[in-house]
């Protein structure tokens, strides 16, 4: 395999966007412009156009537990974060951890350290069990990889109703013997308990405080990244509940998605990703339905902030963070200070943006979310949910679908939100799909989405706010070793090596070459594999 320098890779960059070039599939929707009023009083008109961030890998606890002091809620409303209920919420040390004497307990504390928990925690179906239930069954799972795990998969029989969230000690301590081949040090596994001060990370958190914060996101799956990146879009994942095996993904994932929908109704969608990942994750996890449209609806990031500033935002807009090169998803163990900036270019886009004909600050809707919690510590118990398909309940693993997944960061920026709003609402991410359908007369795709809540009672406000009282925010420096292009040589973590096997599944293979094991030899296999498939450029 040969060398793929950064200077070679942006090469690769401005060659895809030269082939990719052209007259544009999509046109700049002809909307009204700056809304003045919602004269109808319906909350539906309150946007034209929806712009979806989606990070990874981190709970609400975790990102804005630290959001509001007791009593500094504005309005007298109820925000559920940690604060105040440290000693409270403590997870117990496992009695075969190693812990300083007379520590029983890892309480919540405030977290600096802005690259934990280091290494990744747990975070497939098996290891949420334990983080919920504080349960290993049978004990053999212990330590195992979750290949080699056994029914129940650490699930508790009867399910209980009300989940104590009291496992995540036991997990991490678990994960990191089973990863590292070593037990941990206290100093090692007590940042599963760490969560950020609002000073930690500006922007998201100055975001949730002038505009809403959901208090009661869920994702939908128990699980990792692609079964809730998969809910998102489709309210099902084929009854798929870990990354594992590749192949089920871009050969087997074959559940209808909105997008199947909006391209019936001529409804104009994109997905943005980064040009130097090469490919989107999105396409390769739903490829069967989306495989028809990737050179239609799939565009660099750079083309999203084009079409912000010309006013040419589709109705849906979904944007992936870079996993490879600037590895600002904040998924753990990598640096979130990069998410936080790439929030904060996304959320000034919008701000600025003032087309008098199509999209603008005061009729596009941004949901920042987080596709699932990534094995960091949440307090608050995940409720039941009813299966996408009842005839069908029982998928990988034994799951029957019937509960969601843990609570995730979900802050919504729209001119027709009160400052400091809080939504109590339990919601979740088949809540988009739900909100979407009744807004453009989709129909559900699945009985998750169909009996999912909409959030409409966010849209709190007659007439937009004006920008002028948006919040400008200067998010924190990055350090270097976290900037673009500086992990090239750095070893895969654990999504890069998952997305590296859709790009291999999709080429017929089981798994990517064993000899690829860092960030540049990852590229560069994309790049050679898309190339081989015909594939490349993956964009307009």
């Amino acid at each position: 395999m040969g060398k793929l320098t950064r200077r070679n890779l942006l090469k690769l960059a401005g060659a895809a966007a030269i082939l990719g070039a052209g007259e544009p599939l999509l046109t700049a929707c002809s909307h009204p412009g700056p809304h003045s009023t919602v004269p109808s009083g319906d909350p539906l008109d309150c946007f034209d156009h929806v712009v979806v961030l989606m990070m990874e890998n981190r709970s609400l606890d975790n990102v804005l537990g630290y959001l509001y002091a007791p009593g500094q809620v504005p309005r007298g409303q109820q925000f559920d974060g940690v604060w105040g209920k440290e000693q409270a919420l403590a997870n117990p040390i496992p009695p075969y951890a190693i812990h300083p004497q007379g520590h029983l307990t890892v309480p919540v504390a405030k977290g600096s350290d802005m690259s934990a928990p280091s290494p990744d925690p747990g975070e497939e179906y098996p290891h949420v069990n334990t983080q919920a239930f504080n349960t290993v069954i049978p004990e053999q799972n212990r330590f195992e990889p979750v290949k080699d795990m056994a029914a129940p998969f650490n699930a508790p029989s009867p399910i209980p109703s009300r989940a104590p969230m009291n496992g995540f000690v036991t997990d991490y301590v678990n994960a990191f013997i089973a990863s590292q081949g070593r037990a941990p040090a206290f100093s090692e596994y007590a940042p599963i308990m760490n969560c950020f001060t609002p000073d930690a990370l500006p922007v998201i958190n100055t975001l949730a405080r002038q505009f809403a914060v959901c208090d009661h996101w869920f994702c939908d799956v128990p699980s990792q990244t692609y079964t809730n990146r998969s809910f998102f879009h489709a309210a099902s994942s084929s009854g798929f509940v870990i990354n594992s095996p590749y192949i089920n993904w871009p050969i087997e994932n074959k559940a209808e998605t909105i997008f199947n929908r909006m391209n019936a109704q001529g409804i104009p969608w994109r997905i943005y990703f980064n040009s130097l990942d090469i490919v989107s994750l999105t396409a390769l996890i739903h490829w069967p339905q989306l495989q028809d449209s990737v050179f239609g609806h799939f565009c660099y990031l750079d083309k999203f902030f084009d079409d912000v500033r010309n006013g040419a935002l589709p109705r849906y807009s979904f944007i992936e963070p870079s996993f490879y090169f600037e590895e600002n998803s904040m998924h753990p163990p990598s640096n979130v200070l990069p998410g936080d900036r790439l929030i904060n270019r996304v959320y000034e886009a919008i701000r600025n943006s003032n087309s008098l004909h199509g999209s603008n600050y005061t009729n596009t809707l941004l949901i920042i979310t987080f596709d699932e919690h990534g094995g960091c510590f949440d307090h608050v118990s995940p409720p039941a949910a009813p299966s996408p398909d009842p005839a069908k309940p029982v998928g990988q693993e034994d799951f029957r679908f019937d509960r969601l997944g843990c609570r995730v960061p979900t802050v919504l920026v729209s001119a027709f939100i009160e400052p400091g709003t809080v939504i109590n609402t339990p919601l979740q991410h088949t809540s988009l799909i739900k909100t979407l359908s009744m807004k453009w007369k989709l129909g559900a795709l699945t009985e998750r989405d169909k009996s999912a809540p909409d959030f409409l009672g966010t849209f709190n406000r007659s007439k937009p706010r004006d920008r002028s009282t948006w919040p400008v925010i200067t998010p924190r420096p990055v350090p270097s070793h976290a900037e673009p292009g500086a992990n090239l040589q750095g070893s895969l973590n654990g999504l890069q090596r998952d997305i590296l096997g859709l790009v291999a599944a999709l080429d017929g293979k089981s798994a990517p070459p064993p000899t690829i094991t860092t960030v540049e030899q990852a590229l560069l296999y994309i790049s050679q594999t898309l190339k081989k498939l015909g594939l490349f450029p993956f964009c307009l």
